[in-house]
Parts: structure tokens; sequence; C-alpha cells
């Protein structure tokens, strides 16, 4: 993955980005009380080592989204992890999503392409022991309607970037997520876990790397260690972005 690419930012893609969220779409349910997921990008081996520890020590699992392209090769947000990594993580009940097989940009790939990305991407996590994935993630939190139509069908929910909470009517199909990076990461976290509280909504946080020099993406294993704890606290319920799916699919 090469992070100097970035997802197009020009005005036609504020306009198609807006449009995108009106297509296609899967009603979710409400939930019954606040649920939390825990989602890693990419997988890089902090994540898969220090994220799952984290998690683990607090009874809690997170969702891990793979491009298997990228598996064991140095990356902006540090080493990723390799296959056996990630088989350990399925093997300790994290749930192992799937991302395009060479961190595509479905904001900017044809519907085809898109589903030849991530076809390979599935492939692959089957050939490493791996079950089918259950639930996507869109590169760079972006997609096209053209993929979105593509993909619809293919995941019980596909999330994207967009912060806000999944509510009663939030589309499954690019399911709102908040990242948590960089140096204000924790915070927003905190925020966001916070106005949930108490409430009938579902909050994913979105993670890279979990490292105590992390990269502009990642953030520290004792600011997860706090998202974590304060979440807790607040009474939500930890759940696996498959699980989510699974009880809010209307």
């Amino acid at each position: 993955m090469e992070r100097a690419y970035a997802a197009d930012s020009s005005w036609r893609a504020k306009l198609r980005r807006r449009a995108v969220r009106l297509m296609t779409r899967k009603p979710a349910r409400a939930p019954d009380r606040p649920l939390i997921s825990f989602t890693f990008d990419d997988a890089p081996a902090s994540a898969a080592v220090n994220g799952a520890q984290i998690l683990e020590a607090r009874g809690l699992r997170g969702s891990y989204y793979v491009c298997a392209a990228l598996a064991g090769l140095g990356a902006a947000t540090g080493p990723m992890a390799d296959p056996a990594s990630v088989k350990t993580l399925a093997d300790a009940g994290h749930e192992i999503g799937c991302h395009t097989y060479s961190h595509l940009d479905c904001g900017q790939a044809r519907g085809a392409d898109a589903v030849e990305d991530v076809a390979r991407n599935a492939e692959t996590l089957a050939s490493w022991g791996l079950p089918p994935p259950a639930t996507f993630a869109y590169p760079f939190g972006d997609v096209a309607p053209e993929a979105k139509r593509a993909l619809a069908g293919r995941f019980s929910l596909l999330r994207a970037l967009n912060p806000g909470f999944v509510v009663g009517g939030s589309d499954l199909n690019q399911a709102p997520s908040v990242p948590i990076d960089g140096p204000f990461g924790e915070r927003t976290a905190l925020r966001w876990v916070d106005r949930g509280a108490g409430r009938r909504v579902w909050l994913l946080l979105c993670f890279h790397d979990v490292a105590e020099t992390p990269s502009p993406w990642g953030c520290t294993p004792a600011a997860l260690e706090r998202i974590a704890d304060r979440a807790l606290a607040a009474g939500y319920e930890t759940v696996t972005v498959a699980e989510g799916a699974r009880r809010l699919a209307a």
C-alpha cells in the first residue's frame, strides 16, 4: 500500500460521495443497547499483536480487514501481519474481514475490477485456512456507485469511513465508522464513546497500527487501553462487525 496515494478530493468526488450514500442502501435495525466494534484496517503486525492483546485482556475481540497482497510486507503503518499471524487472530476469535486484495480504491475503480480484486482477496484468505469473510471495509473508506452495487450482495456489511453511528435506518452497505488516527485520535474516540453512551447506537472505531511510536494513522497501546476501558465503563457491549451486522440486519 502506497500511503502517498490519497482518495480523490476533487469537488466532483465530494459530490459523488454524497450521492452514493443514497444508492443501493441496506437499512439497519436500531440496536437494543449501545454497541461498539474495534476494527483494524490493513492488519499491521502491531495491531495483530498489541491491539489483540489489549482486547483479549478485557475479554473482547476485534475485526481485522486484511489486504492479502500486503501480508508480511512493510508499509507506512509498519510491517504487516503475515498469514500465520492472521490465522492466529482468527483462532483467538477475532473476525478476519475483507479489504481489497491490493488496497484498490473502490471510489475510483470500475465495479468489475473491484469485484475481481475482492474475490482474489477472499480466495487468498481461504488458502490461509480462514473462513469466508462476512464483512468488508472499503480501502480509504471510499466507494463509487458502480462498485457499491457490485459488492452489495457479497457481504453482510460494507464499512465506510464517514463518521457517525449506525442507528435505525443506517445503510449497512456503506456503514459509518470513526477513524482514530493522529495526535487527536484518542480524544476523538473518547468523544464519540461519550456521545453514544446509553443510546441505541452502534459505534465502529477504525484503527491502523498500535505502537509506542505510531504512524500518523496509528495510536499507542495506552490510548487503545483507555478507549476500551471508557467504552466498557460506559456500558457498551463489544461485538465484532460480523456479529453486529447479524443482529441489525433488517
